[in-house]
């Protein structure tokens, strides 16, 4: 039996184990991740993130996102500031701007000076193939906006790829949408076969939005920077918000900064906050 260290961390209430993989062993394949991830029992987060040494020479480094139930997924965009910070707390680099492997594409994470981070996402990705998402006919695979039928219900969703899939749909009061059940309900839906994360919007203003966010494989997090990226660019695709300036995304954790001019190839840009919360040992095999 060994000590394995790692940082608790979070973003706007979304929050992470942080293992450094580069310099202790680390295998995801016998890792108890999902115990790991008990709030009771364990150390208790919504994702496990791992830092390894990079694949290519072009990148810094490579990280790697395990959901609360031990599955693994391409993208976190709250967990991409938090690394952001882990390496360059713990002495891994002494770059401020940082490129970084994933599962969903390479990314850019910049340390501000004020101490929030920015993550450069990439370009989203609407086609059906790329979210995946079956669509039912070619008319619908050419719409921005389509329409799911759940049960006796028929709702309209926005379909976007930010290195994870997403569904967003537009509700008049987040305090009373059907979070839960129509969350779950999509995340598994028959037209979803990587499943999906599913964010719940309501419009403020065109440059403030309301959000929640039903996560594949977790449920409801305070944050999803993720979601939040993929709501301001539903909003803004759809002609309800306006990428002159940043949206502000306000999620039960608290507030994400998302810009992304809508015009071919332009990539989408996060800031928000970071938060080291402690640091642990824990009985590994």
């Amino acid at each position: 039996m060994t000590k394995l260290k790692f940082t608790k961390m979070h973003g706007l209430g979304n929050d992470f184990m942080v293992i450094d993989g580069i310099n202790q062993k680390f295998d995801s394949t016998t890792a108890p991740i999902a115990a790991w991830a008990q709030r009771h029992t364990g150390v208790g987060f919504d994702q496990l993130l791992l830092i390894e040494a990079p694949q290519t020479a072009k990148a810094d480094f490579r990280y790697r996102i395990f959901n609360a139930d031990g599955s693994e997924v391409e993208q976190c965009g709250n967990g991409a500031r938090c690394f952001a910070r882990f390496v360059y707390d713990k002495g891994l680099t002494n770059k401020q701007q940082i490129v970084v492997e994933t599962a969903g594409g390479v990314i850019v994470p910049h340390l501000n000076d004020d101490g929030t981070v920015t993550v450069d996402m990439g370009v989203p990705l609407f086609a059906p193939e790329q979210i995946p998402f079956a669509a039912i006919d070619e008319d619908d695979a050419q719409r921005i906006s389509h329409q799911l039928v759940i049960g006796n219900d028929t709702v309209d969703v926005t379909c976007i790829n930010m290195g994870n899939p997403h569904a967003v749909m537009v509700v008049e009061d987040i305090d009373r949408a059907p979070v839960h059940r129509l969350g779950a309900a999509i995340e598994n839906h028959r037209q979803f076969p990587q499943r999906v994360n599913v964010g719940f919007m309501q419009i403020l203003s065109p440059y403030q939005i309301r959000l929640r966010v039903f996560e594949r494989g977790v449920g409801e997090t305070q944050a999803c920077g993720t979601g939040a990226c993929a709501a301001a660019v539903a909003g803004i695709s759809l002609g309800v918000l306006a990428d002159d300036k940043p949206v502000q995304v306000s999620l039960p954790g608290g507030l994400l900064s998302i810009s992304w001019q809508q015009q071919p190839d332009a990539h989408v840009w996060m800031t928000g906050p970071v938060q080291t919360v402690f640091e642990g040992e824990i009985d590994y095999l």
